[in-house]
């Protein structure tokens, strides 16, 4: 994972002012009336990052000054662990009325080349620092927050396939995560899945159970054939897991 060692090169005045954000609880500085107004990554969704692809995403920042927006001094990324992820685009802005601008910047996380473990994932902050075109300035350590998370996968069996009416189905599955020190996927225990049905038909899943998954991300468990219908397992995610769903398995109930 890249790690923050120096800030980008700064003007005085700004490099002072930045010293002041590393305390909490003053993550942010500025003069006059510049304001950062909204700050928006990879569209309001997490970053979900798999095993070796590389992902890039917009980091996008509004900005106010009653003299308008000269544009960003920085625009950085920070993470768990000390992350650091510099902008992989030249910063861009747009007009949007005579006080306000959107600058905006794509970034890359690469599991390959950024991350050595798996600290990565979690809760990361925009960084940025705003100018207006008087002098006035707005910066924020912590401008925003978003997560990074490992991508998730899910599959599903469900047998046997036919099966009488009022007999038993046990459906299996597994849970898995991307690791990315190994750059692949491992099992994820300990964590509440839900088995869905949805009868042959239709076009809705409903949550029959919730089971957890046992050592290397095993799912099973039993239910009683009814009907007709598609049964899929789904992960709803944690801070640092994207969540998933299988595809439905079909079942025929004779």
């Amino acid at each position: 994972m890249r790690k923050r060692t120096t800030m980008a090169v700064l003007t005085a005045a700004a490099a002072a002012a930045t010293a002041g954000l590393t305390a909490p609880a003053a993550q942010a500085d500025g003069h006059g009336d510049t304001a950062i107004t909204q700050v928006v990554v990879n569209g309001g969704k997490p970053v979900v990052i798999d095993a070796t692809t590389a992902t890039t995403f917009t980091v996008s920042v509004t900005a106010t000054d009653d003299s308008g927006i000269q544009g960003l001094n920085y625009l950085d990324l920070e993470g768990p662990e000390g992350g650091f992820e510099s902008p992989a685009s030249r910063v861009r802005c747009t007009v949007v009325n005579e006080t306000t601008s959107t600058c905006s910047a794509s970034f890359t996380m690469d599991p390959r080349t950024d991350f050595v473990d798996n600290s990565p994932a979690g809760t990361w902050y925009v960084s940025t620092w705003a100018d207006g075109e008087d002098g006035d300035f707005h910066s924020n350590a912590k401008a925003a927050s978003f997560r990074v998370q490992r991508q998730s996968k899910l599959t599903v069996n469900a047998s046997p396939e036919p099966v009488k009416k009022g007999k038993t189905i046990t459906v299996t599955g597994n849970l898995t995560r991307a690791d990315w020190r190994s750059h692949g996927y491992v099992g994820h225990k300990d964590q509440s899945v839900q088995l869905q049905f949805r009868k042959q038909g239709t076009d809705t899943y409903t949550t029959v159970k919730t089971v957890k998954t046992t050592t290397g991300g095993a799912l099973k468990t039993t239910v009683t054939a009814a009907t007709d219908g598609y049964w899929r397992w789904n992960y709803a995610g944690i801070s640092t897991t994207a969540p998933a769903k299988a595809g439905g398995d079909l079942v025929d109930v004779q």
